[in-house]
Order: structure tokens, then sequence, then C-alpha cells
């Protein structure tokens, strides 16, 4: 195992410097990295490898949910918490209700796959599009719209997810959905969620501020985001929502607070690599053989609505020109929260569970590849690229 884990960190490396030659996000080699290791092409590792490997996937995402914590800081949100709300309801609602009329009307797919398949499409990953952001070190309006909205997202397609599932239940056996299967059980999640990585949080804040060394500092950290993963995992909560409120928590409440989020980032670049590289070996391209012009039409109807639904709500809060032409383009990867709501539905709803998968890891596999590469020219477009040395420059120069 030891071996595989050097091997994927070489291969990685190197396809992520090839894919920097030719223009690309490092990402994106590692994403091809792992298709070229994974059972698509060499099978070097393999289904049951990359079982052994998920704690490597829980923990680069919840260093990568604590760094989108940090975006969200109280005066920012006071300012512009509205206009997050509301292009990011506008972007979700966009691809739920686009991809849901392509599946039941267009397709003619039954009620229960299509509402359900519709409510998977909101969650954006935020991993890939956090990596190219710092890649390239961006930094303007665009990029302090996207995490936030990344973020949001996440919880919306939570609960409509949440809602999908026992209607389509009903819709197929004829059981009547309870109240407590539609609304309370997400709001449990959710909540659960918050108020734990705020617990945690606030302990952080308070022991890290009697803290000196940057050792200290970074393990008080670690071990914060791991109990974050431990206790969410247990009480079967979300440890994405956890981590993004600890981080929270941290970057209002302790001075200095971007100390911790420096030291965690010289840790975390070894997961990043692992993780993308792991998740590209997950994909399968045999599943574009099987899937047909249904997930063809998925991939579009998705990326349709998100874009389309971010230009109406950039549009209706008047946000800047660069915020709305490209913001949508930004938005396409899907990842670990839709593989994760695959699982509730193999375990509640087994006689779709199938298709449905077949169809989210189609798309999983175009957006995780196509998705960073789009940031990247979105971000180039925006002129948002090095934004975080220009703002440098700026500083020192008031400074002086």
């Amino acid at each position: 195992m030891i071996l595989k884990i050097s091997i994927v960190l070489i291969v990685g490396i190197i396809c992520g410097k090839l894919a920097n030659l030719v223009k690309l996000p490092n990402v994106s080699g590692y994403l091809i990295a792992g298709l070229l290791l994974g059972p698509s092409l060499i099978n070097y590792i393999s289904s049951k490898d990359t079982q052994s490997f998920e704690i490597v996937n829980e923990l680069a995402l919840s260093f990568i949910a604590f760094s989108i914590g940090s975006e969200f800081v109280i005066h920012e949100m006071v300012k512009y918490g509205k206009r997050i709300f509301v292009i990011t309801l506008m972007e979700v609602v966009g691809a739920v209700l686009v991809v849901f009329i392509v599946m039941y009307i267009l397709f003619q797919q039954s009620f229960a796959l299509s509402i359900i398949i519709a409510s998977m499409s909101a969650a954006t990953a935020p991993a890939a599009t956090l990596m190219v952001i710092k890649q390239y070190r961006a930094n303007g309006p665009l990029t302090r719209t996207i995490l936030p909205v990344v973020a949001l997202d996440d919880i919306f397609g939570i609960m409509i997810f949440g809602l999908a599932i026992p209607i389509a239940a009903m819709s197929i056996r004829g059981v009547e959905p309870s109240f407590i299967n539609i609304v309370i059980n997400p709001l449990i999640e959710i909540l659960g969620s918050l108020v734990l990585g705020f617990g945690l949080g606030v302990i952080t804040v308070l022991i890290t501020r009697k803290i000196k060394t940057n050792d200290d500092l970074q393990i008080t950290s670690l071990i914060a985001i791991g109990i974050g993963v431990g206790v969410s995992t247990l009480l079967g909560l979300s440890p994405l929502l956890t981590n993004i409120m600890i981080g929270f928590v941290i970057v209002n409440y302790l001075p200095r607070s971007e100390k911790v989020f420096t030291v965690v980032n010289q840790f975390v670049p070894v997961f990043y690599i692992l993780f993308f590289v792991l998740a590209g070996a997950m994909l399968d391209i045999n599943i574009l053989k099987t899937i047909g012009l249904i997930g063809i039409a998925y991939i579009f109807a998705r990326g349709i609505g998100k874009i389309i639904g971010s230009l109406l709500g950039c549009k209706i809060m008047k946000v800047e020109k660069s915020v709305s032409k490209y913001l949508g383009f930004c938005l396409l990867p899907q990842g670990g929260v839709s593989i994760g709501l695959s699982v509730i539905v193999r375990q509640q709803i087994p006689e779709l569970a199938v298709t449905i998968t077949t169809i989210i890891m189609c798309g999983i596999l175009v957006y995780e590849i196509v998705g960073p590469i789009l940031t990247k020219i979105a971000l180039h477009k925006a002129g948002e690229v090095n934004g975080m040395d220009v703002n440098q420059i700026i500083l020192k120069g008031s400074e002086s």
C-alpha cells in the first residue's frame, strides 16, 4: 500500500506538470493520472484499492471544507450575504428544473427517477474549483463569489435531495411521505453539523490563542479537523459542513487567523494530489459506452441549468459583469457529495440505484475533467489570475 501511494504521487506530480505545460490546471493532470492508473486503463489502482484509500478522501475533503470556511468572513457576509444567497438559490433551482424537464418530459423517464436525478444535480464539488483558484492565485469579485456559492449550494442540495427521496418513494410504492423524512431529517443533518462545527471551532479558538509555535498551531488545527470528521461520521452528520463551520469560527474569532490556515495549507498538498488521482481512478470510461443519450443529456442539462440560473441570479442582484458572465462556468464540477447521495439512493430506492448511479458517475467523469479547465478559463477571462499577487503589491505600496 505504501508503494502504491508513492507511485500514485509520482504519476500525479508528473501528469500535473505535463498538464501545466499545455496550459491546463494541475488538477486536470491529477485526474488524468488517476484514469491512467485505474481500472479504465492499466488497473494498477483497483476498485478495492480505492476503498482502502477512503480515509485519504475523507481527510482531503475535510481540509478543503476547512479552507472554504475561511471565506465566510462576517463583515463580508453582511455586505454580500444576500447576493450569495440569491445567486446560489437561482443556480440550484436552474439545475434542478432543467434536469427534471429534460429527464421527465424530453426522455419520458419515470417521475421518481427524474426527481432524484434532478435533486442530485444541485451540489457542486468544491475540491477542483478550490485547487484551480489556489494554483493560479486568483482573487477578485468572481473568486470571492465562487467559494461561498459552492459551499451554500451543497446545503441546498442536501435539503432538496432530502425532499426528493420520500416523494420518489411515494411515487414508486404508494408510501406516504412523512414530515420527518421530508423536513426534519435533512434539517437535523444540516443544523447538527453546523452546531458541532461551531462548538469545535470555539474550542479550537480558545486553545490556539495561547499557542505560540507554528508546529503546535498546525497540530491543534489538524486535531480539530480530524475530530470534526470522526464525530460527524459517528453521528450521521456531514463532515463537509462541520469543517466549513470550524473554518468559519476560526477566521472570524481568532486574531491573526491567517496563520492557522497557512500552517494547515503547508501540510495538505500531498492529500490533494492523492485525492484527485484516486478520484480519477474511480472514474470508469466504460460508463460512457453504456449510458447513451440520457447521460449526455444529463451533462448538458445540468450545465445549462447552472449557467442560466447563476446568470439570472447575478442579474437580479446586479453584480459585477465579470461575475455574471463567468460564474456559471465555475460551478460545474461534481463529485463527493453526489457520490454520497448515490449511496443513499442504493439504500432507500434500490430499484433505481443502477440507472441513477450510472448517470451520475457519467456526469462526474466529464465534469471533473472539463470543470477545472472551464474554471481556469473563466478566471483568466475575468482578469483574476494572480489577483493575490496584485493585492499584495497594492498593500505594500499603501503601507510605504
